[in-house]
């Protein structure tokens, strides 16, 4: 039985009263120990009281990683000074200046190597496995992992940390395991985790990591930053990547050269190349050396822009600059080279290597240009450099073959593609399973599946297993040719054959039930791979969830949802938003509310799109009123209004002739996000409407610019005058726009001015035509003979 609105407010202000109570540091005269609330997972510890711990299944399960996004008075105020507060755009180049060349840096040691043989040993293996069992979590598993916690090593810690194919969930079990009484992480353990999230775009985690390491004081170095720095810039938000040197330089830390590569990394990653050019200069002259990764960075911001000959011409000036370049170097622009099939100065570049740098082209640079022009669908080009390297004694492996195997069957030169398979056979290179697996997947991107299928068997006879990926391309041309059953059938047998399905298996077998129209299956399917501890992508619930409320299911689409978000599936705002959506357009406001509010207490906070989607309804149902308040509470959470969100209220206030509440609501939403064109909008929406009287009183607001945009929105003003016959009011509007330099549109004037023959107002017909003559837009001989009748000139 869903909660009424008013049981879920106060279920909200419960939890936020509650909320407030854990994060007092002193609540109700007693004082907490140890860290009592960090970032969000919480350590508690009363005096005289039971310990209370934060439960792995409230933890891992929870992969969204909103139960960390609290922010904690008194702790990030530092970080927060850094990051968010500062404004200036270059705000690096003043952190370059505070640079003290002679102050040295402190060595921490934070050696963690070994940590792939710890990756072996019983105990890490162990914990790992619990934790992929976490959708199946149970109290007693929990404390099995807390009694494996404390026999861990930091170095297995470490491991485990590496160990986890997603990212998140290593992150969780970092909080988690930082949480459990009478264990606290050893600084490598920091380290580790950071150099995790530097390879994601996790960086509020990381961000909230570092913030633990300067809280607790434990010794930062660049690198550690620069991981963050890293994250930032991946996840698109070079500004903050860049602010993480603020934070740097308020922490004391002292910039070395890494941390400047990274962020000439990140301002490259960012397409903001001048500034990288603007910050290497600065780093010159405060006594930063410049070295051959700094330059490769740069290379790669001029090729990123199609500046090759700026790269080309770097290259030449580094050994001027102390620098000679490396085969990086010239690697990276040999992959531009061959994107954009220019080989003669591909091979003008390998010849400059030898000639200017004494690099000698060797295997690894035919490999390199081999796979480049492979990658870039180059299929001949690349064939042509692999018999190059034949010809010059290199010797070419499966791997290259392979690599232009696979060239071929995605061009659908499956022809091709069979001869060099037997062209390695008769070499001596036998196939492996990667070659035989671009095969398999070429003759299903044409339709052979039998082929396919004759293949996959053919394998066992050439001493080659077939592999998960191997039936996988298979599956998937089955799902695409419409044969998902059979597809379903053949990964029901794949114990008998020796193969496991994995998480790219069972979604493409979702897909192909979606499809074909059998969601159900679909969903089942879907089940089915959390249960074996796959977990679909949020991407991949949206488009189940989406075909579902095209079937109008928007019912069973918010059921699969919660099963999901329950099963620790990362379920995010658009997979909400796009159930609320299914409701609206099914007409069921009521349910789609509910949903909007379940939102809240799953702490997954609305977007625009989620608001604008339940105003946009809430008009089409005549609920202005409600749709008002909607959009005021979205101003009060801070987001922005899109130029959809104002369509969508212009649209049904101006339908229901609301213009003086649509104004009143305008006033508090324009100062947040400007809309040029608003009232322009406003006019010819109500226009349509036929609220002409009240367009016209707005039109003031829009000749303030006088565009050619102000000017097509008089036009329909005009229009729509002439049509409820109203030949005045448009003289009126033309009036205006001469009055503010704009000129009307001619022959709509013409129409206005006979009109007003017709209806007997000649002064105002000759008036109308006389500002015309004037602006020099018609001559007075025109004049005279078509409108000027009774009318002397000068």
């Amino acid at each position: 039985m869903p909660f009424s609105s008013d049981a879920r407010n106060k279920i909200r202000e419960t939890l936020i009263r509650f909320r407030k109570f854990i994060l007092n540091p002193k609540v109700r005269g007693q004082s907490l120990e140890r860290d009592d609330v960090e970032y969000g997972y919480v350590g508690i510890r009363e005096k005289g009281f039971k310990e209370c711990e934060i439960s792995i299944s409230d933890g891992l399960l929870d992969t969204s990683g909103e139960k960390y996004n609290l922010d904690i008075s008194g702790e990030s105020v530092e970080f927060k000074k850094g990051m968010e507060s500062e404004e200036d755009s270059e705000i690096e180049l003043r952190v370059l200046d505070s640079y003290n060349r002679n102050r040295k840096q402190s060595e921490v040691c934070r050696s963690i190597e070994g940590d792939e043989d710890e990756s072996r040993h019983p105990l890490v293996k162990e914990v790992c496995r619990l934790i992929d069992f976490r959708a199946a979590w149970t109290p007693k598993l929990e404390g099995e992992l807390r009694h494996l916690l404390r026999s861990l090593k930091s170095r297995q810690v470490c491991a485990v940390l590496r160990a986890q194919s997603d990212e998140r969930v290593a992150l969780k079990f970092f909080y988690w395991a930082d949480s459990q009484w009478r264990y606290r992480h050893d600084p490598i353990v920091y380290y580790a985790m950071l150099q995790v999230l530097s390879k994601t775009k996790l960086c509020q985690g990381a961000k909230r990591v570092l913030q633990l390491m300067l809280k607790r004081k434990i010794e930062c170095r660049p690198e550690d930053f620069g991981c963050v720095m890293v994250s930032f810039s991946r996840a698109g938000d070079i500004r903050k990547a860049m602010q993480i040197l603020t934070l740097m330089q308020k922490a004391g830390v002292e910039l070395d050269l890494s941390i400047c590569n990274t962020a000439i990394y990140a301002l490259v990653k960012g397409h903001k190349l001048e500034k990288a050019l603007k910050f290497l200069e600065r780093m010159q002259v405060i006594g930063i050396k410049p070295d051959v990764i700094t330059y490769n960075c740069l290379i790669k911001g001029y090729c990123d822009v199609h500046q090759l000959e700026n790269a080309m011409e770097l290259i030449s000036e580094m050994p001027f600059k102390g620098c000679s370049p490396d085969k990086v170097s010239y690697y990276t622009i040999m992959g531009f080279l061959c994107k954009e099939k220019r080989i003669d100065e591909v091979r003008g570049l390998m010849e400059n290597m030898l000639k200017d740098s004494k690099l000698l082209p060797d295997q690894v640079t035919y490999n390199t240009i081999i796979h480049m022009l492979s990658k870039y669908l180059h299929a001949d080009e690349a064939l042509g450099f692999l018999r190059e390297a034949e010809e010059k004694g290199f010797f070419i492996d499966k791997v290259e073959y392979s690599a232009v195997i696979d060239c071929f069957c995605q061009k659908g030169r499956m022809d091709r593609a069979k001869e060099l398979v037997n062209e390695m056979i008769s070499k001596g290179c036998t196939p492996d399973v990667v070659t035989y697996t671009a095969v398999v997947n070429g003759f299903c991107q044409v339709g052979e599946l039998d082929h396919a299928k004759k293949l996959l068997q053919q394998m066992y006879k050439h001493g080659c297993k077939p592999n998960c990926v191997s039936y996988t391309a298979l599956l998937n041309g089955l799902c695409r040719s419409g044969n998902s059953t059979e597809a379903r059938e053949m990964m029901h047998m794949s114990e008998e054959e020796w193969w496991t399905p994995n998480a790219v298996t069972y979604s493409v077998l979702m897909h192909g039930f979606r499809r074909e129209g059998k969601l159900s299956e679909a969903c089942d399917l879907a089940r089915e791979m959390i249960r074996k501890g796959f977990f679909p992508t949020p991407v991949e619930i949206n488009l189940l969830i989406q075909s579902l409320c095209r079937e109008d299911r928007a019912s069973e689409a918010k059921k699969f949802m919660e099963e999901c978000l329950h099963k620790g599936c990362a379920v995010n705002v658009v997979n909400f938003t796009t159930v609320i959506h299914g409701f609206c357009q099914k007409g069921d406001l009521e349910a789609a509310v509910s949903v909007l509010d379940d939102m809240y207490l799953s702490n997954k906070h609305p977007d625009v799109v989620t608001y604008t989607t339940v105003i946009d309804a809430l008009g089409r149902k005549g609920r202005i009123d409600e749709a008002t308040e909607l959009a005021k509470k979205m101003l009060h959470s801070g987001l922005l209004p899109t130029t959809v969100t104002y369509r969508s209220l212009i649209h049904h206030f101006c339908r229901q002739g609301r213009v003086d509440d649509l104004l009143e609501l305008l006033e508090k939403m324009l100062p947040k996000q400007d809309f040029r064109t608003v009232y322009n909008q406003i006019i010819e929406k109500l226009c349509s409407s036929g609220h002409v009287d009240k367009a016209y009183k707005l039109l003031g607001k829009v000749l303030r610019t006088a565009s050619r945009t102000d000017a097509n929105t008089c036009h329909v003003l005009m229009e729509s005058y002439m049509k409820k016959g109203n030949s005045l009011g448009s003289y009126k509007v033309a009036c205006r726009m001469f009055n503010r330099n704009l000129i009307p549109d001619i022959k709509l004037c013409e129409k206005v001015s006979k009109e007003l023959m017709l209806e007997g107002k000649v002064h105002e017909s000759d008036k109308l035509m006389l500002r015309f003559v004037e602006r020099g837009h018609i001559s007075n001989k025109c004049h005279h003979a078509g409108f000027g009748q009774g009318v002397h000139l000068a």
